[in-house]
């Protein structure tokens, strides 16, 4: 039997709308429509706004279908590069849910809530220490939301120093956020290529340096699944300038506990909660993007900033150069709560070990697929490995789509019309396991690339239609 046939249909729920037909509803007795309507007849809708017309269990039927179609790291492996798609317990779903953070309301007053502001005061502090900063900002609401934060301040700082900077510079491989974040905070983008080797062109760096550049925006290990070498040395040209340094956090994962950024020279910080902090990432968010700063950008954090004042926590709006509000209300704070119980259940140690078995486990992967997808750089990596598909017979993403067959997840990449890796790079899988992954996962997953591959040495064409289990079919990309 086919696997499609478990597809019974694939009508939208306004397609299965039934004329009259609708699920069942409970009035207040005690309450007079009747008299309300004629009180207030203005107020009430004069006709129908569209809305489908079903009974209870053929909604719940269709949207229970959906769901079963969504795929996410508690299906299977997801080795999406640069994503951290790491599995997240559900304690911490429980902690976010106790009644004491699930009955708070953001409107309610400060004094109220003590108990929350004292969870986040302690995550700031806690955010500090990891990263080696002096002051965080908890209301950024995703990863990118966050860079764009940073950038504020950096520009706010500049501004009260009356130094015209509007220069970003950005190495090709950093998150493919980072030039978009720039140029949404008003500055103009120079891009800095990557060496044969995989790092920052240091020389083409030491040229791009003159008084206008304001920061240079860093993911360290880069996308290209490597540690930056010489990040002390462009920490130290870059100050030299007079310019900032902004570490992109997105790939976090391969440090915390091992090493700081605020030690590697980084002046701005951003955090991906629900990459590094295990907290759900995608379909499964909302995200969170914390910003860590060093002490002279403090007085910039947005509002409202979480204190302490004797035993009293609460927010506070009272810095005069904040750049403002970039969250409504307090940021996601249930995301931040899970993130919170994260971090005390793994302690220090525990934040070490979880990045030093994400290295471990990029590096196995790399060696175990080298014969069939050879490291791009044949060194070792962090917490993912960037293989070549150009020996594979048929293409990258035709290889990645056959994946889906066997319940994985496809790496990052690049199609035909995307740029995320330039140049000699566009056959390129970027995996990244994360810690989550046994070893005897692993082996699993290494064994299904090996027979994907045999497959298309034997009958290309069947892995150039692929994937045939899913409900919708193969969508090819545009060509360049």
């Amino acid at each position: 039997m086919s696997n499609n046939t478990m597809f019974k249909s694939k009508k939208t729920i306004f397609e299965k709308s039934r004329a009259g037909i609708s699920a069942q509803a409970f009035f207040d007795t005690d309450f007079e429509v009747s008299a309300a309507k004629a009180s207030s007849a203005h107020l009430f809708r004069a006709g129908s706004i569209g809305l489908p017309e079903l009974t209870e269990v053929d909604v719940m039927r269709h949207y229970t279908s959906l769901s079963k179609e969504i795929y996410g790291v508690e299906n299977g492996e997801y080795p999406l590069g640069s994503c951290t798609m790491k599995y997240n317990p559900k304690r911490n779903e429980r902690y976010a849910d106790l009644d004491g953070f699930r009955f708070v309301h953001p409107r309610q007053e400060a004094e109220t809530a003590s108990g929350l502001w004292e969870l986040m005061y302690n995550l700031q502090a806690y955010i500090s220490e990891i990263t080696g900063m002096s002051a965080v900002s908890l209301a950024p609401a995703a990863g990118a939301h966050g860079e764009f934060t940073g950038l504020l301040m950096i520009r706010a700082h500049f501004a009260s120093r009356r130094e015209k900077r509007d220069i970003i510079i950005i190495p090709d491989s950093s998150h493919g956020t980072n030039p978009a974040s720039a140029a949404m905070a008003g500055f103009t983008c120079r891009i800095i290529p990557t060496t044969s080797d995989g790092l920052f062109d240091l020389d083409t760096f030491e040229k791009s340096l003159d008084g206008r550049v304001a920061a240079i925006m860093m993911t360290n290990p880069s996308t290209r699944g490597l540690f930056e070498e010489q990040i002390l040395a462009i920490a130290k040209k870059a100050h030299k300038n007079g310019s900032l340094l902004y570490y992109d956090g997105a790939n976090l994962n391969a440090l915390m506990g091992i090493v700081r950024p605020g030690d590697m020279g980084f002046d701005v910080v951003q955090l991906n909660l629900h990459k590094t902090f295990s907290t759900p990432h995608g379909g499964g968010g909302p995200g969170s993007g914390p910003v860590a700063v060093k002490r002279f950008l403090e007085p910039f954090l947005p509002i409202p900033v979480i204190i302490k004042k004797g035993k009293k926590y609460f927010p506070t709006t009272d810095r005069p150069q904040t750049i403002g509000r970039v969250k409504s209300f307090y940021g996601h704070i249930t995301v931040l709560i899970k993130a919170y119980a994260y971090i005390r259940a793994m302690g220090s140690a525990g934040l070490k070990e979880a990045s030093e078995n994400a290295v471990l486990n990029a590096n196995y992967i790399q060696h175990k697929l080298r014969k069939i997808l050879p490291p791009v750089y044949n060194k070792i990596c962090m917490h993912e490995c960037l293989l070549s598909g150009e020996q594979l017979p048929t293409s990258a993403q035709n290889f990645a789509k056959r994946l889906i067959d066997y319940g994985i997840h496809p790496p990052t990449m690049v199609g035909a019309g995307c740029v995320y890796f330039p140049g000699g790079l566009k056959s390129a899988m970027l995996i990244e396991p994360t810690e989550t992954e046994s070893k005897e996962n692993l082996d699993e997953l290494v064994e299904i690339f090996d027979k994907v591959y045999r497959e298309s040495v034997e009958n290309v064409t069947k892995i150039d239609s692929a994937p045939y289990s899913q409900g919708v079919a193969k969508i090819n990309l545009p060509k360049e």
